[in-house]
């Protein structure tokens, strides 16, 4: 990277003209500066003299001189440097058009060899192996200096011991480094098509205020967050160009998995694409600023700025929102500066939670997003001045207000009017680092000792896990997930005790004295929702997503929070090593593998032997293995070649038995799944399919428009609904009261599961099958049911279960994505793995009653809610509602068996204490 700029002048042959400039302008800067000297010397006052009259002409030369040379060097920077209109065919942002993300890749490749402004670094793939990049956009003298000042960023970031004196230095040298992730919504097209005119702009300018900026900056542009959603969308676009159907919406994901929920993943960090990300502000480049460019409605403000509204996150420093006022303020007063109107701030969007990319403020980096109003993809809408209005925090009526002081009055908005937005905020947020260099460093040092200090002297001091874990595998995971997130990590040397407890050797403990402690002390407690008002004892502000995402409770962890510093705990520290696990040795010979039902880890080790051909039994009732309990629905995996690979793979040994030992077993048979998944952006089966995936458990997607041609009978064991709306499943078409609106999608994806096909399901339950579902899917199965028996033949009946959500949130109740207690049947195939308790995602919808059960029903309640101590995490409103309520409920019809659960046991693979709960459904007998 160092030698870029030297070969780069080589390669296009400017040594002699640029040798001879330096010389010559350092002659110029010598001379600046005597003359500089020479009239400083001046007495004030005093008539100046001929000599002082020739340094100051001299002066005016050098000045002169040394402005004209930089604008040359810039111009010769640009030579070769082709247009994004040339290069593309049209400009992007021209109606109608779009650029993949193939083309934006190639074009700033071929501007990072014609510039010495320019650096395109790989920075890892997207989960369908695209791979992604971060442009580095400076002076050509920083460019070709990024390892020093990224070491810098590193120093300042992390090193709490800096001097004054280093860090003066620090401060002097180093250039504030600005990240901007573009598109990650990829039917946000924006940011991602305006970047190559971006790029174009910086790699040639000969502005001598914008040069001055990329003197004190580096811009690191990451071109699309969401590079297979780009071509996706992109693709759709192109299909249907032309048509009555352009501008419709994507039929699917534009993800492999996730969609939208890519910005709700980072915490967790399930996806390629998250981790390439975050990986640039939690241990590699760790840059001051971020900026997550996205886009909104079309009849609202055509600009979210920042700061944020209320809630906002109280463990963040307060200089992190301070300086998003800074951004924003600059940000408004430019855009409209440059004729931009409709801009806001403080409207609409909070930052109280973890998930989004805006994580990065939990790591000290001044973040922020931006929204831009939306046209059809690159397809003109026109907005009439009537359709206009406010919703949601921050205004509340379309009207001039402090929030939003020049409203657009309305009419064409077209791509190219949201990317002359991206341009000027950019611009302005590049201009403001600049402005603000030295101060932005050295904040983000003094927070880093800030931080540290805290940690030490004020509580929590640390948070404690113990080794000995109801789930060994989510211990590991958990650590190394800490670890990815940049979080120092040590473990006990010696058993001792610590407020009365006694720890053991091996325990994991996390201080807080560390430089991301709002981050440790953000995902390590339980989560108490900040509650703000509207008015004194008025409407609550509502959260804008979910309140909670407590780490060990979310993965069933048993974690300690130490708030007295405990003597000899320091002396017994060391750091782990990473990878982190808990294998142990595998002996030469052995006749069989036990892997516990109580890690999540057995089961994905369980799947894939099957999938590997071994030999794989259940047990069906506990065995003792040595000296070790291995309990009812573990695994056993017989000795084979096959098997020593897979264990490596693990992160926890099985417990091995080389002695043939009696014991009671069934063999494993992996169910063939139908997974249904609608077109409409259906994420929560997006996630199913990544867990399943993740743990090797084959499944067919199966659309709702075609069941009715399915033979579930044949070909499926097991059909899973994941969380989906009844009447998008059933018709393909939303529901409001009693009125059906049809969507945004071509018809050829709006096709529901119909009468016809729901006769498919419930002739597949009655004769054996099982069906497994959750949320608003399990509306499919309440009420009366029809099915039927031949032409003649129907059978009415309802299932002993009903959901009572509706009654319950009329009469106040309210859980906006808590974790809520549910308490546990015993020994039951469903809770094999769990203990008599669990946390669940809960959203306050479906809760369920059950009754006698008539004819060929019948029916368990696996899982209800206590009447007392409910929440465990989160917040909720009069939650006593759901006391002796269920949660979770299995149903016999005939010979078939069906799960429901009033939560999503996957939520965004964030819930892994639920999952046993899934996999224990999925291989019901």
């Amino acid at each position: 990277m160092k030698y870029k700029f030297r070969q780069e002048i080589l390669m296009k042959g400017l040594v002699p003209k640029i040798l001879f400039k330096f010389v010559f302008s350092n002659a110029m800067i010598f001379f600046y500066y005597i003359a500089k000297i020479q009239i400083n010397n001046e007495k004030p006052g005093k008539k100046m003299s001929a000599k002082s009259k020739v340094f100051s002409f001299i002066l005016i030369i050098s000045v002169l001189f040394i402005f004209l040379l930089s604008a040359n060097l810039a111009a010769q920077s640009s030579a070769g440097i082709q247009t994004p209109q040339k290069y593309f065919g049209f400009k992007p942002g021209t109606d109608r058009m779009l650029i993949d993300y193939e083309q934006l890749i190639s074009y700033l490749k071929k501007v990072d060899i014609a510039s010495t402004r320019i650096k395109l670094v790989e920075i890892g793939e997207s989960p369908l192996g695209k791979k992604m990049y971060i442009c580095f956009i400076s002076s050509a003298q920083n460019i070709s200096n990024l390892d020093r000042l990224k070491n810098i960023n590193k120093e300042l970031a992390l090193n709490s011991n800096l001097t004054e004196s280093a860090r003066q230095k620090l401060f002097a040298e180093g250039k504030v480094f600005i990240l901007a992730t573009l598109s990650m919504h990829s039917d946000e097209v924006g940011p991602s098509q305006a970047a190559p005119i971006i790029v174009y702009d910086l790699a040639t300018t000969t502005d001598p205020l914008k040069i001055s900026w990329l003197n004190n900056t580096v811009y690191m542009m990451v071109p699309c967050h969401n590079p297979d959603g780009m071509d996706m969308v992109v693709n759709h676009y192109k299909k249907y160009k032309g048509t009555k159907y352009e501008g419709s919406s994507m039929p699917g994901v534009y993800h492999k998995y996730v969609g939208h929920d890519n910005n709700r993943d980072f915490v967790t960090l399930s996806q390629k694409d998250t981790k390439a990300i975050a990986r640039i502000y939690n241990t590699t480049w760790y840059p001051q600023v971020m900026v997550e460019k996205h886009q909104m409605g079309s009849t609202t403000a055509r600009y979210y700025a920042p700061p944020p509204h209320d809630p906002i996150a109280e463990n963040i420093d307060a200089g992190i929102w301070n300086w998003s006022w800074v951004f924003g303020s600059n940000l408004i007063t430019d855009m409209t500066k440059d004729g931009l109107t409709g801009v806001s701030q403080h409207y609409l969007f909070d930052d109280y939670w973890p998930g989004s990319t805006e994580t990065c403020i939990w790591k000290n980096v001044i973040g922020f997003l931006t929204e831009c109003a939306s046209a059809d993809y690159a397809k003109p809408v026109y907005v009439e001045p009537t359709e206009l209005n406010a919703r949601g925090k921050g205004l509340s009526e379309y009207k001039k207000s402090i929030n939003m002081p020049e409203p657009w009055k309305g009419g064409w908005w077209r791509l190219s009017n949201i990317i002359d937005y991206e341009i000027s905020s950019i611009i302005s947020i590049i201009k403001t680092a600049a402005l603000y260099k030295d101060r932005i460093l050295q904040y983000r040092n003094d927070l880093c000792k800030r931080e540290v200090k805290l940690g030490k002297t004020q509580p929590p001091y640390y948070y404690i896990l113990p080794l000995k874990q109801h789930d060994e595998s989510e211990l590991v995971e958990t650590v190394n997930l800490l670890n990815e997130h940049g979080i120092e990590i040590y473990k006990i040397t010696s058993n001792l005790k610590i407020n009365g407890k006694n720890f053991n050797s091996g325990d994991i403990v996390i201080p807080l004295a560390q430089p991301y402690r709002a981050f440790i002390k953000e995902v390590m407690e339980k989560q108490n929702f900040p509650v703000r008002h509207y008015t004194p004892n008025g409407k609550i502000i509502k959260p804008y997503d979910i309140t909670t995402w407590s780490l060990p409770l979310h993965r069933g962890l048993t974690s300690i929070e130490v708030n007295t510093k405990p003597a000899g705990l320091e002396n017994s520290l060391q750091k782990l090593t990473f990878p982190y696990s808990l294998k142990s040795s595998m002996p030469e010979n052995y006749r069989a593998a036990f892997f516990t039902v109580n890690n999540n880890e057995s089961f994905k080790a369980a799947f894939t032997a099957k999938e590997m051909g071994l030999k794989v039994e259940r047990l069906t009732e506990n065995v003792k293995v040595k000296s070790e309990t291995i309990p009812k629905g573990s695994f056993v995996v017989y000795a084979n070649n096959k098997l020593g690979k897979l264990i490596k793979t693990l992160t926890v040994s099985p417990v091995f038995s080389s002695e043939k030992i009696k014991f009671s077993s069934e063999p494993l048979n992996i169910p063939r799944i139908a997974l249904i998944e609608t077109y409409f952006h259906d994420m929560d089966a997006g996630w199913t399919r990544f867990i399943f995936d993740t743990y090797n458990l084959p499944y067919k997607v199966i659309h709702p428009g075609e069941v009715e041609k399915t033979n579930f009978e044949k070909n499926f064991d097991v059909i899973v609904f994941p969380n989906s709306n009844k009447d998008i499943l059933m018709s393909g078409k939303y529901k409001s009261k009693n009125d059906y609106y049809p969507s945004s999608y071509p018809p050829e994806y709006t096709k529901g599961i119909g009468k016809m096909g729901m006769q498919k399901i419930l002739s597949f339950l009655d004769n054996g099958g099982k069906i497994i579902s959750w949320g608003n899917s399990t509306g499919l199965f309440m009420g009366t049911l029809t099915l039927e028996h031949g032409k003649n033949v129907k059978e009415e009946f309802r299932l002993p279960v009903n959901d009572v959500s509706s009654s319950l949130q009329k009469n106040g109740l309210y859980v906006p994505g808590s974790l809520v207690r549910l308490k546990l049947k015993k020994d039951h195939p469903i809770t094999y793995g769990m203990g008599s308790e669990v946390g669940v995602f809960f959203r306050a919808k479906p809760v369920f009653t059950t009754s006698i059960p008539h004819f060929d029903m019948d029916r368990r309640v696996i899982g209800y809610f206590p009447e007392k101590n409910l929440l465990l995490s989160g917040y909720g409103e009069k939650l006593e509602k759901l006391g002796n309520k269920v949660g979770l409920v299995w149903v016999k019809k005939n010979k078939g068996q069906l799960v429901l659960f009033a939560f999503n046991p996957q939520f965004r693979a964030s819930t892994q204490s639920n999952y046993k709960l899934l996999f224990n459904s999925l291989l019901l007998k």
